[in-house]
């Protein structure tokens, strides 16, 4: 089938800005779908009829024009965190024909003279503020793509909270139209409250005395994460992580999640990166919800139940942290049932029955266990000494492709020994497509 939507980036400029082919498109269109802004910028004698996006955002009366030739206007580059993206998961790539315009991230590059490709992007379109937790570093450079015209002074306050208020702040409105304007300051002197709604932020990241340092490796401190003891310690952590070895894409099962620190630092291991947390404990529940917003997670998932009940109707995992229960009858089972072929299982545990259930498994379906045993230098007296923390027991085991998926009902209804009895509630902040980059 030949394409018969076209999608149009427009700059600030509006029509005058198109090049001769996306004119075409537009003049040759039946129908012509944007936001209101955009369509505003078309001239008179265009005889296509106008069609607003629907709210909230749909594309279904957009993919029931498909026997005629459709137009859709985007802000600047439509695949950079916009409609293009969206309709290019809806559309066979040979339907779609896409004509960019410069994005507000080239021509932000251009008017600061930053090296684009050195420059780290957040989109605040849809999606929670403390998103930019994870991209503060000192001496970092950060395109945000601000939701509205409050989003400044938001970011402001935000960067203050994390110590970051000698951050220089640069605000450009309607790039590369005739009201472009900047607006430069300090995070910690930013005064100039609501901007145009249209507006992009350039972050030069700096650092305070005392803001806390979060490297890129995983084992971030324990003291990064509001928690009552029910942690997993930044060492044992590290090597727990580098045994889930999370890879683009992939979803993380936090089965007994306590503070959220592995989920955690699995989602901060690369954007695309997944994870939900599975925890009963109400107060923790809370630690997670607060830790994934300050460490720059926030669409991580929290599932408030316990396992094996809560487990039900998740969606099929890529890895699985078991970090508590590993004793409670079924945990395992539905873990391992669940678990997709090729993904792995790491349980840990600090109990002789707990690794017992650890040495069982393993002798059922292989693997391999580990020994932890850590010791922090200490005073005695005048002098110091070693003291030993509790061993940790290493469950690792891949599932081979023999293990057939079809062991996931029988887990969950209790004839592999399991009784589903509870639901559970799910947390998701809203990580929304936004349907035009601002």
């Amino acid at each position: 089938m030949p394409a018969w939507l076209t999608v149009v980036g427009i700059g600030d400029d509006g029509f005058a800005g198109l090049g001769r082919r996306a004119r075409r498109a537009l003049l040759e269109a039946s129908v012509v779908y944007g936001g209101e802004r955009h369509l505003a910028m078309l001239p008179a004698r265009l005889a296509a009829r106008r069609a607003a996006w629907p709210r909230p955002f749909d594309l279904a009366p957009l993919l029931a024009e498909r026997n005629g030739a459709v137009c859709v206007l985007a802000s600047g580059d439509p695949m950079l965190f916009g409609v293009g993206a969206t309709l290019a998961r809806q559309l066979p790539a040979g339907e779609l024909r896409v004509l960019p315009a410069p994005s507000s991230l080239s021509l932000a590059a251009a008017r600061l003279g930053w090296p684009l490709q050195d420059v780290a992007t957040v989109s605040l379109v849809g999606r929670p503020l403390p998103t930019l937790n994870a991209h503060l570093h000192d001496g970092a450079r950060v395109f945000v793509l601000s939701a509205d015209g409050h989003t400044p002074a938001a970011l402001a306050e935000l960067l203050n909270a994390r110590g970051f208020g000698a951050t220089r702040m640069s605000v450009l409105e309607h790039l590369g139209g005739e009201l472009e304007r900047r607006i430069d300051g300090r995070a910690d002197q930013w005064s100039a409250g609501e901007v145009a709604a249209l507006n992009l932020v350039a972050l030069d990241c700096r650092a305070t005395e005392g803001a806390p340092r979060l490297p890129l490796t995983c084992g971030l401190p324990d003291d990064a994460f509001r928690h009552d003891g029910q942690l997993t310690k930044r060492d044992v952590r590290a090597i727990t992580l580098a045994r889930l070895a999370p890879a683009p894409g992939e979803l993380l099962w936090d089965v007994g999640a306590g503070s959220g620190s592995i989920g955690i630092e699995w989602m901060r291991a690369h954007p695309t990166c997944r994870a939900i947390a599975i925890e009963g404990h109400a107060e923790r529940q809370r630690f997670i919800e607060h830790n994934r917003d300050a460490l720059g997670v926030p669409g991580l998932q929290l599932v408030a139940g316990r396992a094996p009940a809560a487990l039900q109707g998740l969606p099929v995992p890529d890895a699985v942290f078991i970090g508590g229960g590993a004793t409670v009858p079924g945990v395992l089972e539905v873990c391992w049932a669940s678990l997709r072929e090729g993904g792995r299982l790491v349980a840990n545990a600090v109990t002789l029955q707990g690794e017992a259930a650890l040495a069982a498994w393993r002798e059922r379906h292989g693997g391999t266990l580990t020994r932890i045993a850590l010791a922090d230098a200490q005073p005695l007296g005048g002098f110091d000494t070693w003291r030993q923390a509790l061993p940790i027991t290493l469950l690792d085991v891949t599932k081979p492709a023999e293990d057939s998926a079809a062991h996931v009902a029988g887990a969950l209804d209790g004839t592999n020994g399991t009784s589903v009895t509870a639901a559970a509630r799910v947390t998701n902040p809203a990580v929304a497509d936004s349907p035009h980059e601002p």
